[in-house]
């Protein structure tokens, strides 16, 4: 039996679209979706977020042709919390410094001088509903469908180019076809939240939208703002 809230998730995934959205569910034991602002302490979101989301589908299938837009994201689990204290190394080990220790068998690095105590804040007992759209690049090859079918018969397997995780490779997700279960009734207004990172020549481009959990629905804009530093002009949609 088809859940009351899915016409209302399929109907913000198809919307400017001609073809209905791929659907998978995900979930793991532990989920951390950090928040980029929070550097040293790892927090989570409270849900999955688009850029995670995206990590997901691209570890099952991807290809240079295309890509995936996140339309909206179902939460299916209680939000529940999990925090773990750990021993980290505070610095990270460089391409320079491997190099030198390749030549030089002498040098060790001293983990126990290079060690802090941190804290993350996980989720725990997550499950998720995705849905995304395909669009292809200028160079694709074949038609939009075929990338959608090859991705919905590697869900059907169960196959994956690589491992799926929850926010950070340390969190492992299983994948299947979508189900009849309920998101949670649970609206909740998320503030900022993190869209999508791009890389180029100049770095890293963070990209945010306002995120609003409405029934258990995460509704995805199709774009997010950059934010500017203080001082300059406003952020701009990109």
């Amino acid at each position: 039996m088809i859940h009351s809230e899915e016409p209302r998730a399929r109907k913000v995934s198809r919307k400017g679209y001609p073809h209905p959205p791929l659907v998978v569910e995900v979930e793991g034991p532990l989920a951390c979706f950090t928040r980029p602002e929070l550097k040293t302490e790892r927090v989570s979101y409270p849900v999955m977020s688009p850029s995670a989301a995206r990590g997901v589908l691209e570890a099952i299938y991807w290809k240079p042709e295309f890509e995936y837009v996140i339309t909206a994201i179902e939460v299916l689990s209680p939000i529940r919390w999990a925090s773990v204290r750990r021993n980290e190394v505070t610095s990270m080990v460089t391409l320079d410094w491997v190099r030198s220790a390749m030549a030089d068998p002498a040098q060790r690095f001293d983990a126990e001088a290079d060690r802090d105590q941190r804290n993350t804040v996980f989720l725990r007992d997550v499950a998720y509903r995705i849905h995304a759209q395909v669009r292809p690049r200028p160079h694709a090859g074949f038609p939009e469908a075929a990338y959608r079918e090859q991705f919905r018969r590697r869900v059907d397997r169960g196959a994956c180019f690589s491992q799926p995780f929850l926010g950070t490779r340390e969190c492992s997700a299983t994948f299947g076809k979508s189900t009849g279960r309920n998101p949670i009734p649970h609206t909740e207004d998320l503030g900022v939240m993190l869209h999508s990172i791009s890389y180029g020549s100049a770095g890293e481009t963070y990209r945010w939208f306002h995120a609003r959990l409405e029934s258990g629905v995460l509704a995805v804009p199709e774009q997010g703002i950059e934010l500017t530093a203080a001082g300059s002009q406003s952020g701009r949609r990109t």
